[in-house]
């Protein structure tokens, strides 16, 4: 504190002017802000009323673009519907030789094996992959077993590698318990080894080798038509158009 011109000045009186300003300016700020604010309201308010007006005062286009739409929207929507239609009709009708099925990578052979299920009227997903647990088809029949396909794609058919005793473990061990599979299957273009067809057998692995592929794959009957000793089905049948026994 000191003294000035005769009087007592005191040295936090610029601090406290400088304070004041400061609040002056940020109030300027934020009174420029809402002024902007509401004049880009104003504005658009302004904007949406001509808009409401012009298309008062035009009533048909209004009309016209309302049918415009729907009549695109009704075309699409039929369009999808055909676009299903023509999906459901060519996996009804879908048939390979196995010569077809031999030409496929192992990716596009389980995806042909998910096909032909779903062509049988099962619901039917390609999981294969890393972390798979041995099951590259998981499908529920139309009787409502659930079935754990895994498969094999040998290049060379039956003259490749036998498919052995070591996969049909895999399988054995994941198909029920992390599927929850009714059915279990290892499936082929290729052959089994003399030693898997036994143990197959005695542990309830179902195999399909290229002989029964091939009659599946050209559509002459459901797999589980061409299989032994298929369990009983979950649910009863409601398809009048599909003949024969679920198991043999």
């Amino acid at each position: 504190m000191g003294v000035r011109g005769g009087r007592r000045v005191s040295g936090r009186r610029p601090a406290r002017r400088t304070a004041r300003r400061r609040v002056r300016r940020r109030s300027r700020k934020r009174d420029e802000r809402i002024a902007l604010l509401g004049g880009g309201v104003v504005v658009a308010v302004g904007v949406v009323m001509a808009a409401v007006r012009w298309l008062l005062g035009h009533w048909w286009l209004l009309v016209l673009i309302v049918a415009l739409a729907s009549a695109v929207g009704g075309f699409w929507l039929q369009r999808g519907r055909q676009r299903a239609e023509w999906q459901r009709v060519r996996a009804r009708s879908l048939r390979l030789r196995i010569a077809e099925m031999d030409a496929l990578d192992h990716r596009a052979f389980e995806f042909a094996v998910r096909d032909l299920m779903r062509r049988d009227g099962c619901a039917a997903e390609r999981i294969g992959g890393a972390g798979d647990d041995a099951c590259d088809v998981r499908a529920t029949d139309p009787a409502g077993r659930i079935w754990a396909v895994q498969c094999k794609h040998r290049r060379d058919g039956d003259r490749g590698s036998a498919v052995g005793v070591g996969v049909l473990q895999q399988v054995n061990g994941t198909a029920r318990q992390v599927h929850g599979a009714d059915v279990a299957v290892v499936l082929t273009n290729g052959r089994f080894s003399s030693k898997a067809v036994p143990w197959g057998r005695e542990h309830r692995i179902h195999l399909v080798d290229r002989r029964v592929l091939g009659e599946w794959a050209a559509g002459s009957r459901p797999l589980w038509e061409l299989l032994d000793r298929i369990p009983p089905p979950r649910r009863p049948r409601h398809d009048p158009d599909q003949k024969g026994s679920w198991a043999k």
